[in-house]
């Protein structure tokens, strides 16, 4: 029996460093690769697809010491649109449509972000990537990824990351490090787990949106997040 989805439509947020892959820094050819392929086979069992994704494989603002907050997140919201186009330009050679909208208008390239545009998008099966950020400095892409979850109604954050789950501590650092696989939005603001930043959780808190956490890098694990399967870390209230 042919794997059914247990989820209409979904925003998939993929960190930058995921991008990166082993080179940790730029794109990896591989990883983007691997990435369309599995969007291109769950858009195949009738899934809509909307993509965040970060910019920290091209610049992370917090690390420069000389320059004001606001300049630091703008520009990492440009990094954002590099990672956007290349996301593009990958899923759309698997067949699929794709539009990349942005928060920060740059029509020659994307279209800018309107809700409703973007929701008649997924309606058609076209695969939607937001970039840019909301648009304003002092937010992060996971409170993007909240935030356009709750405007376009999608019933769950995929958080694809380099790590396989959530933990209580680094588990490079920490071997004994505690592996969860069911949280409450609650206990990750109250344990600090660093899951999402304390404005994205809280967020999807208040608004009842589950979060899937789990690792990138490992072929079907997408497909096995729409399908229900045990894998990484599920968070809801």
């Amino acid at each position: 029996m042919a794997p059914q989805s247990i989820y209409k439509r979904v925003v998939l947020k993929i960190s930058g460093e995921a991008l990166a892959g082993e080179k940790h820094i730029g794109l990896d050819d591989d990883m983007l690769a691997t990435v369309a392929s599995d969007i291109k086979k769950i858009a195949d069992l009738g899934v809509q697809t909307a993509l965040v994704v970060g910019g920290g494989n091209f610049w992370r603002g917090r690390t420069s010491m000389n320059m004001d907050r606001a300049t630091a997140d703008y520009m990492g919201m440009l990094a954002t649109v590099i990672n956007g186009l290349a996301l593009q330009s990958a899923i759309e050679s698997t067949g699929l449509a794709t539009r990349v909208q942005t928060a920060i208008e740059m029509r020659e390239i994307a279209e800018p972000y309107i809700r409703r545009k973007a929701i008649t998008h997924l309606d058609k099966n076209r695969v939607v990537i937001f970039a840019a950020g909301t648009g304003n400095p002092f937010f992060s892409t996971d409170t993007t990824a909240a935030l356009r979850a709750a405007e376009i109604d999608a019933d769950i954050i995929l958080l694809a990351k380099k790590i396989d789950a959530v933990y209580s501590d680094d588990p490079e650092k920490n071997p004994d490090a505690i592996r969860y696989s069911r949280l409450t939005h609650q206990e990750v603001l109250e344990k600090g787990l660093g899951v999402m930043d304390s404005t994205a959780a809280s967020l999807c808190r208040d608004n009842e949106i589950p979060i899937h956490v789990f690792a990138i890098g490992e072929p079907g694990n997408l497909i096995k997040a729409v399908t229900g399967e045990e894998i990484g870390t599920y968070i809801s209230n």
